[in-house]
């Protein structure tokens, strides 16, 4: 994470440079490949971020036989659970797109997957979580890592320990054997490679909150556009735009383009989310009307009809806002 919060901080002074000069074509020394647009991200794929403690090696330290995940604190029953204990358990199936806070606007360290796991809510109610002064559930994990939630969310239906992505048992670098899901939640929150829950009576700081980051984590309405690329050439008049838009804890309900620097904005088509916690797939046909550059920026609204901000924030404290924006070359008409 800290490589990518200092390269922000030199990217977007270059950005700013580059769009702030009317005409400026510096924009194109950051030409972009159009990406792809899909609705699960495969494993091999998905965004990681580095591990707490290097030293620690999951691929030679971790025996799922002798792992167990201890739940405690203020529950009526103390709970060691082993390995399976946790597949024994009722399970259920959620597709969830997961988002890093330092992904940037038009970022790539976000992925949805589909996870198979087990209910906080559940667990916590069969240990007998004390639910009268409750106020956190701190989970710790095995590189040294540890954050919390409020006990509020963690008693939410959507709320799983998930231990299945994409139908494949969880991979090391995303939290064999067992991880958090917090739809709505940015990374810092869904703790990896877990060993111990406690239901705590505080006000719980994790790692980063005590570095200065965000205790809420909520993430931030983010839309991007995939194709066409930044900079790249189009032959033809007519082309089809494509991209992803992501609402944090709330669905999309519509997507916008501007082709006219933000002034005006046309909605784009959507295809249906695989659920309510998933980004959405948004088309828009466009009919270039002249040959030559051209700028285009898009934008999200919630479901609750809350509409993604242009203001430019860095992702410190609480996760980057702006909008994505590209150059498209149309060659002819």
């Amino acid at each position: 994470m800290p490589v990518s919060r200092r390269g922000f901080l030199t990217l977007s002074g270059l950005a700013t440079a580059a769009f702030a000069l009317p005409g400026c074509d510096l924009g194109s020394m950051f030409a972009v490949p159009p990406r792809d647009t899909v609705y699960f991200t495969p494993n091999d794929k998905f965004y990681t971020v580095n591990f707490m403690d290097a030293s620690y090696n999951f691929t030679r330290d971790l025996d799922v036989e002798q792992w167990n995940m201890v739940v405690k604190g203020a529950v009526q029953n103390r709970l060691v659970m082993k390995w399976r204990d946790l597949l024994n358990r009722e399970s259920f199936d959620q597709a969830v797109t997961l988002m890093c806070i330092d992904t940037l606007p038009g970022g790539t360290s976000l992925g949805t997957a589909m996870w198979r796991g087990i209910s906080l809510k559940k667990l916590l109610q069969d240990v007998g979580a004390d639910e009268e002064t409750a106020r956190d559930v701190i989970f710790r994990a095995a590189d040294g890592y540890h954050d919390s939630i409020p006990f509020s969310r963690a008693m939410e239906d959507d709320v799983m320990l998930a231990y299945l992505m994409n139908g494949e048992k969880l991979p090391k670098d995303h939290g064999f054997p067992v991880r958090l899901v917090v739809p709505g939640l940015y990374g810092i929150k869904n703790v990896k490679w877990i060993t111990e829950i406690e239901v705590y009576n505080g006000d719980y700081q994790g790692y980063w909150q005590q570095k200065g980051w965000t205790d809420d984590g909520t993430i931030h309405i983010f839309s991007r556009i995939d194709s066409p690329g930044h900079y790249q050439a189009l032959q033809g008049q007519s082309q089809r735009l494509r991209g992803i838009a992501f609402g944090g804890p709330e669905t999309i309900r519509e997507v916008q383009l501007s082709f006219d620097k933000e002034k005006t904005w046309v909605s784009a088509d959507l295809e249906a989310p695989l659920s309510p916690y998933t980004w959405v797939i948004w088309n828009y046909d466009w009919a270039a009307p002249k040959a030559g550059k051209h700028y285009v920026a898009v934008r999200a609204i919630d479901a609750k009809g809350k509409v993604q901000t242009a203001e430019i924030a860095r992702p410190q404290p609480a996760g980057a806002t702006g909008l994505h924006s590209i150059v498209v070359d149309v060659l002819n008409v």
